[in-house]
């Protein structure tokens, strides 16, 4: 059985979550932080575990643009420049269902590097 593509993808952009609506009605709410820190670029997970780049800072980025990506995916283009993720819809299935485990492993793995959530200093952006 395939994962369903959602019917409706929307960005809220003051509560900085993405919302997927599906054809059964039911709808998901996920952190644009949460699909950053957990985006399926070869930059974040790397090749292999043991490659994997922890992502810090992240606590307050947002969304510049959702494409679509042929019938099973979305690129998300997150304002920190990040945009090398493809977000199929089985990997979304998968962090909507593993939410609360995979975001504990980040804080727990966050604080054992002694790293934040919070941005590291001051965005300046060129004019």
């Amino acid at each position: 059985m395939t994962t369903p593509a959602p019917s409706k993808i929307h960005y809220r952009k003051k509560a900085r979550e993405l919302e997927l609506t599906y054809a059964d009605g039911q709808t998901h709410c996920l952190p644009v932080e949460y699909l950053r820190v957990y985006s399926p670029s070869a930059e974040v997970r790397g090749h292999n575990p043991s490659q994997a780049v922890l992502q810090v800072g992240k606590k307050d980025v947002g969304l510049k643009n959702i494409e679509p990506v042929g019938r099973y995916a979305v690129k998300l283009h997150f304002d920190d420049g990040h945009d090398s993720g493809l977000y199929s819809w089985e990997y979304l299935h998968d962090l909507i269902k593993n939410r609360e485990a995979y975001w504990a492993d980040y804080l727990r793995r966050l604080e054992e590097a002694g790293a934040s959530r919070e941005p590291l200093g001051i965005e300046i952006k060129q004019l």
